[in-house]
């Protein structure tokens, strides 16, 4: 067996069993071809066996030798090259002396403070240095120095965030279309310099601490632009939300704007990657033209957010199961189609890279517990990229499974049935105080666990449900036997989604691009809406706008924002901070 798409990449391996209570947890595939035929595994050869797989499908399996279960093969380095997308933005930005045979050069101002000095202002307000050894002066140009209309970059900000539809935000503003987008994309660049000042030393500020991290996915259609192909894009994002705080770590889309689709597209050809099984490509993480239209129509659609919770965990393995790709989600055909511009990125690889991210920036905390909607692919993401601390007991994993059908009223029925069995086991046990009889109702479920799909997980049904969560059914996926009943009847209780699908509730409400579909009953599943975005490199720019806002601006009841109550602020930001940013290596000035 050779393994070419298991080649590791800057650290990152993915290529190994998924269960956690395998013997080849962990332990990777060999990329080299295995020795075969009696006694191989004397001759060296690991415990995986190549799978193949369909033809049609392009993938590659691997199946495990100890617990016989597959699993796709993926290529590390496109892995690698995700990650690097998503982490950009906490990449330092150096400024030092412009002259290239000065000993100052690329040292920041920054790093060595006395290698420069102050040397006044331009006329827009812009700060200038002098280097001390070459005496070559060059600006720091504050963010607005080239805008004709800095003034008005507050009033688009708000208006952006509060469900404003473009034309209108123009009208009010006074300002053209072409301006509205310039605005944009500037606000875009100080949030995310305002979000890497501060974020870049997150994992010292959760330092020592236990986090509790709510994984969840939204999907944004992009309306068609064009009558004679009225298909819709569809992408995903990815978000992640510690449910002490409500700051949001994370929120990915599978689009990659910076992409140029023909380069690419003409150098797939000219590389061979078409020929190719996905995991040894070029470009394996990117959607490429040929291969979307061969799969338009080939798989089958499940629907499994009904209004019944059990058919609902059934149905969601049912449909992963019949997947050619276990923990490949997106659904392919005829009423959707990939992006003119940019490059839409394979779904699994934006998971895949979502959580290599968040290992990256909470590398301090001293134990993670992550909750995670029923998806297998955001499974297999988490439970690869803490591979490590899952062995070392610092990280839990648990699927958390809500019915979000239920009308107002239902919700309503459900939590008064909670008060009325309460009291009644109330009056059963005088005895027991509030935190002993919850955590007794609890371990009563965790007797009842029920089995579901190939993979025998065991899921929960909490007794106590909430309005946001008013049926929720858990499984503990990294059960490895550590904990006593009552330390899991206690995270079993902590288990919830309610921070990030808060969140992007609040994406709903407040972004009008964003605002969720309808589709006619002739539209033949096509959908349309009047304020939706037409290109999608606008959503991955206000949904990384809204995250800053939402961390650092809007704050809760209790008067804290998420990045307060987190340690990341010590009150409230101000719009006017977040727009006059400047990214200087890690420093905001």
């Amino acid at each position: 067996m050779t393994v070419e798409g298991g080649v590791p990449s800057e650290g990152i391996q993915v290529n190994f069993c998924k269960s956690p209570v395998c013997l080849n947890y962990g332990v990777p595939a060999s990329p080299e071809k295995q020795p075969t035929g009696i006694r191989a595994a004397e001759r060296g050869r690991d415990t995986y066996t190549s799978c193949g797989g369909k033809k049609e499908t392009l993938n590659t399996f691997l199946r495990c030798n100890h617990c016989r279960d597959d699993f796709p093969i993926k290529s590390n380095i496109a892995i690698y090259e995700e990650l690097t997308r998503l982490s950009r933005y906490l990449d330092k930005k150096l400024i030092y002396c412009p002259n290239n045979s000065c000993d100052n050069h690329k040292i920041s101002i920054h790093d060595a403070k006395n290698a420069y000095q102050s040397y006044g202002k331009t006329k827009t307000g812009s700060q200038r240095h002098r280097c001390k050894l070459c005496k070559t002066t060059f600006t720091v140009s504050i963010p607005s120095a080239r805008q004709r209309l800095p003034h008005k970059n507050i009033q688009v900000f708000k208006l952006l965030l509060n469900k404003m539809p473009f034309n209108r935000i123009c009208e009010a503003a006074g300002i053209s279309m072409p301006t509205l987008y310039d605005k944009i994309n500037f606000l875009h660049r100080q949030c995310q310099a305002f979000a890497a000042s501060r974020e870049g030393n997150l994992a010292d500020t959760v330092k020592a601490k236990k986090i509790y991290i709510a994984v969840d996915r939204q999907d944004y259609m992009v309306n068609w632009n064009r009558r004679k192909d009225k298909r819709n894009i569809v992408l995903h994002a990815i978000g992640s939300a510690d449910n002490a705080t409500g700051y949001v770590f994370g929120l990915n889309l599978n689009y990659d704007p910076s992409l140029d689709c023909l380069a690419i597209e003409t150098d797939a050809l000219a590389c061979g990657d078409y020929a190719k099984r996905y995991a040894y490509r070029k470009y394996a993480r990117i959607w490429l033209y040929g291969d979307y239209h061969e799969r338009s129509g080939f798989g089958r659609l499940f629907n499994a957010n009904g209004r019944d919770l059990v058919r609902n965990i059934e149905t969601a393995y049912q449909e992963a199961a019949e997947r050619d790709n276990v923990e490949a989600s997106d659904v392919v055909d005829d009423t959707i189609r990939l992006p003119e511009r940019g490059m839409q990125i394979h779904s699994e690889y934006t998971m895949y890279g979502h959580f290599f991210f968040l290992r990256k920036i909470l590398a301090g905390a001293n134990k993670i517990r992550f909750f995670l909607d029923q998806e297998s692919g955001i499974r297999a993401a988490c439970l690869t990229a803490f591979v490590e601390e899952i062995k070392q007991g610092k990280c839990d994993a648990f699927y958390v499974r809500i019915n979000k059908e239920l009308t107002v009223d239902e919700r309503k029925k459900a939590l008064a049935g909670v008060k009325k069995r309460w009291t009644e086991h109330k009056a059963l046990n005088p005895g027991l105080t509030d935190s002993a009889l919850k955590l007794m109702l609890i371990k009563e479920r965790m007797a009842q666990v029920r089995e579901f799909g190939k993979w025998h997980d065991r899921w929960v049904y909490h007794p106590f449900p909430s309005m946001s969560e008013p049926e929720k059914a858990l499984c503990y996926l990294t059960d490895t036997g550590k904990y006593d009943d009552d330390h899991l009847a206690w995270l079993y209780n902590k288990a919830s989604l309610h921070t990030i699908d808060r969140f992007f509730m609040q994406v709903r409400r407040r972004i009008s691009l964003l605002e969720r579909p309808i589709a006619s009953a002739s539209s033949t599943g096509r959908r349309w809406h009047g304020y939706n975005a037409y290109n999608p490199a606008v959503i991955v720019k206000l949904l990384d706008i809204f995250r800053v806002f939402y961390n650092y601006i809007e704050a809760g009841m209790d008067k804290n924002t998420p990045a307060m109550r987190i340690g990341l602020a010590r009150g409230k930001i101000d719009l006017e901070d977040i727009s006059n940013v400047q990214k200087v290596g890690q420093k905001v000035i």
